[in-house]
């Protein structure tokens, strides 16, 4: 299991810079980033290297931030790998409510994050079939 951060924004220049800064000046690195947005507010979902620190350095910008708890999971980076990963949660009733990609220095291996509601469930079933979950602390160490 992967801790991931959730910042509610306002939609308007200069909202991604800010976190990036709080984030630079406490020394931590982004590993994934996805952001969605709406008309007038947007949520940065991030994996950073210390979710904790991130959180206590963003919020401190007066945002709104939380940490949340998804599965990572590492993959051949070949054709197919995708489909026969998320095709052992949905045979077994787990529905992905988002996810987003991320790339590391690696060529071999394609890296997703996934928001499920039953993260436990999730990893147990793609663990047992030989899939391979990222740690936060290989997080970290990327």
């Amino acid at each position: 299991m992967i801790k991931q951060i959730s910042i509610f924004v306002t939609n308007k220049p200069g909202q991604i810079v800010k976190i990036s800064d709080a984030l630079s000046k406490e020394n931590i690195n982004i590993r994934a980033m996805c952001v969605a947005d709406t008309q007038d507010f947007g949520i940065i979902r991030l994996i950073v290297s210390d979710p904790q620190k991130a959180k206590e350095a963003i919020s401190s910008n007066k945002c709104i931030v939380r940490i949340t708890n998804v599965v990572g999971i590492k993959i051949p980076d070949k054709p197919g790998s995708t489909k026969q990963s998320l095709e052992l949660l949905s045979i077994n009733g787990i529905n992905i409510d988002y996810m987003y990609a991320f790339v590391t220095r690696s060529k071999d291996y394609a890296y997703f994050v996934m928001r499920v509601e039953d993260p436990e469930s999730a990893e147990k079933i793609l663990e047992e079939s030989g899939v391979e979950l990222i740690t936060q602390e290989e997080i970290e160490n990327l």
